[in-house]
């Protein structure tokens, strides 16, 4: 092989290990996913089923799947029974869309929305209506939520004015291991207290609970 061959072949191997890199280098970050799973017991009846956020982040862009499987039954008798199966996508700190379906007892509610300009439009069976651009969803899966005053139900698609107080440090047990967590209680306006939050140091929410007319619903994390 005379030197010029050799030359030009060396020159076409540089370039496509050039372009292979800039390919590389153009490529989208890989996903981190995050698997959350909560055991759901009711102060009532017990444990009553399974509740799962799956948090998959690319760059800024944040998508948020939810499952839920609840069931209340005495002696082997289902008395109430709910699944919800849940999408939302977030840039940065702003909700960008939802998509929510929750089936109780057989009868299904879906409720929908996206960003709208400086606003974010939803679409639920109380109506289409409009609400703060920076609304937050009453899916606590990151830090994130407690940073809203008007908090958007996803199985019902209501609005709610909302006021977040941090409170102490404390210590949890989680699947038999002490964890520290501070808590933050969710509270209506009116001062009625609706949820509360445990986040570890790592801003991971280890423990939630809902108050409902019915009794109070505990979401511990399991996985």
């Amino acid at each position: 092989m005379s030197f010029k061959a050799f030359f030009i072949r060396l020159s076409s191997i540089v370039s496509v290990l050039a372009a292979a890199v800039c390919v590389m280098d153009s490529a989208p970050a890989s996903a981190a996913l995050q698997k959350l799973v909560y055991g759901v017991h009711h102060s009532t009846y017990g444990r009553i089923g399974t509740y799962t956020n799956s948090v998959e982040k690319t760059g800024d862009r944040t998508t948020v799947t939810t499952e839920g499987r609840i069931a209340v039954s005495i002696l082997g008798i289902v008395l109430y029974r709910q699944n919800f199966d849940r999408v939302e996508r977030w840039v940065g700190e702003r909700l960008m869309s939802f998509e929510g379906l929750t089936t109780t007892n057989g009868r299904s509610i879906e409720v929908k929305g996206e960003a709208a300009g400086e606003s974010f439009a939803v679409q639920s069976p109380n109506g289409s209506f409009m609400a703060p651009a920076m609304v937050r969803l009453a899916n606590p899966w990151s830090a994130d939520v407690l940073k809203g005053e008007m908090m958007l139900t996803p199985d019902r698609g209501q609005l709610e004015d909302v006021k977040v107080n941090p409170g102490e440090m404390t210590e949890l047990a989680i699947n038999g291991t002490k964890v520290r967590a501070r808590r933050y209680e969710i509270a209506r306006l009116t001062g009625e207290k609706r949820y509360e939050i445990w986040l570890d140091d790592e801003g991971t929410p280890v423990m939630f609970n809902v108050n409902t007319r019915r009794g109070m619903v505990t979401f511990t994390l399991t996985s």
